[in-house]
């Protein structure tokens, strides 16, 4: 009983088995009550006849004629006096005048009846039809009809009811074996496909079956099934990557630590080694940081509380934070921006995208190179822009920078420290804002990333 195709065959069943049995009991009865009605109806015209035929020529002749007409059939007629004496009969035999002598000394009816009607027990009907000459010539003309050929017509028809029944359940079976071809096996096959996925094999395959709703469940399984080869083999690339950004600055942690430890090194050195540890500490630090920045908004753990402010202070404050970095290397950080200008967003995530913008520019900038944070209103939205003269990204990578851990210049990593996070950051809080984010860019040239609000 676990399996849909068994319940699905046991409720057809049980539903059509029903339907079909009341429906056959119901045209059962009907047609049989019909027939006996014919019988009915035609024994009462008979017996009127006869006794119209009997008023009007009523005599000794007249009397034989009607016994001669029912003779050899199966019906059989009987005259009556006032009396209840029988003076005239079809039945020679006198067999049906004793079997219903009583029936017929008890008629007292003053207008055509059926007095006998219980088809099957009795062997005859019984109709009964008042007569009256004169006061002295009156009686009653007595109709009776034999109902062995009702009891065979029931029993022809209950046989052919027995073998519509038989039918019907032979074709309901043939439906069932049907219904688990088409209904039922592609539900099995789209199961067994999800208890594949389920333990990570994503190679399923179903037929096509066509625009309506299983065919819709197929089409929507493999869909499943790539999205879900599609998120496995980003999660391995995502670990990969993580452990490769990991790996290298444990290794510098790891080789200079042991060469600051080693005895009769001039201190000179010793520092130096120091502040290489404490740099790879730093970026180790940066990275672990931007990844569960990264894991937060996946899992949108963050709440966004939007407030109107002015632009121009909220990016001064920006530019200092990031001030003495630019002052290290040497490169020139410009701010472009009305005085008037106003923004409504969250300032901590417009904080923290601009902040990854700035950095990526500072990364990827050489010395004395300048770099310009420019923000204005264009039909009615705020766009923020970063432009830097760096090195600039390739045309065929451009769709792929803002992938998680995905770098342009993967050979100069080491030299610039970008480790493929910051730009995915910024994508998804832009997008939370309700904003979007595009880059231009020309190699040895620089690039531009533009932010709308």
């Amino acid at each position: 009983m676990n399996k849909l195709s068994t319940k699905l065959a046991i409720s057809f069943f049980l539903v059509v088995l029903i339907m079909e049995s009341l429906l056959m009991y119901y045209l059962h009865r009907s047609m049989i009550n019909t027939r006996v009605e014919e019988e009915f109806s035609l024994l009462l015209a008979n017996g009127a006849n006869h006794r119209d035929v009997l008023v009007e020529h009523y005599s000794e002749t007249t009397l034989k004629h009607i016994s001669l007409m029912e003779k050899n059939g199966n019906r059989e007629v009987m005259i009556t006096n006032k009396t209840g004496d029988i003076i005239s009969s079809s039945d020679h035999s006198y067999t049906i005048q004793a079997a219903y002598q009583l029936i017929i000394k008890d008629i007292h009816n003053e207008k055509d009846e059926i007095v006998v009607s219980s088809w099957r027990e009795s062997p005859y009907i019984m109709s009964v039809h008042p007569y009256k000459v004169d006061e002295e010539r009156q009686g009653y003309v007595l109709m009776l009809q034999s109902t062995g050929s009702l009891n065979q017509m029931v029993d022809k028809m209950n046989m052919h009811f027995v073998l519509s029944g038989v039918t019907g359940f032979v074709v309901l079976f043939i439906v069932y074996v049907m219904l688990s071809k088409i209904i039922t096996r592609p539900l099995m096959r789209m199961k067994e496909a999800t208890e594949k996925l389920s333990k990570g094999d994503f190679k399923v395959s179903l037929p096509d079956l066509g625009k309506d709703e299983l065919g819709e469940l197929a089409s929507s399984i493999h869909k499943l099934a790539n999205d879900l080869e599609r998120l496995q083999n980003d999660r391995n690339e995502f670990l990969a990557a993580i452990a490769h950004e990991l790996s290298t600055p444990l290794t510098y942690l790891i080789g200079y630590s042991k060469i600051a430890m080693r005895e009769g090194i001039r201190e000179e050195e010793r520092q130096h080694y120091i502040e290489i540890i404490g740099e790879e500490a730093n970026r180790m630090k940066d990275l672990v940081k931007n990844l569960l920045d990264l894991a937060r908004m996946n899992e949108t753990a963050f709440d966004v509380s939007k407030k109107t402010f002015l632009v121009r202070p909220f990016l001064e404050n920006v530019c200092k934070l990031v001030a003495s970095s630019y002052s290290l290397k040497e490169i020139q950080l410009e701010l472009v921006c009305d005085a008037q200008l106003q923004i409504y967003s969250d300032r901590t995530r417009l904080e923290q995208i601009v902040l990854n913008l700035l950095d990526n520019a500072l990364k990827y900038s050489n010395e004395n190179a300048v770099v310009t944070l420019k923000a204005e209103s264009k039909n009615g939205k705020i766009v923020v822009s970063v432009k830097d003269t760096g090195i600039g990204i390739p045309t065929e990578e451009i769709d792929y920078i803002f992938e998680k851990l995905y770098r342009v210049e993967k050979s100069r990593s080491r030299i610039n420290g970008g480790s493929g996070i910051g730009l995915a950051i910024v994508k998804e809080l832009v997008s939370t804002l309700g904003g979007t984010v595009e880059v231009t860019s020309k190699v040895g040239e620089g690039s531009t990333f533009t932010i709308t609000m």
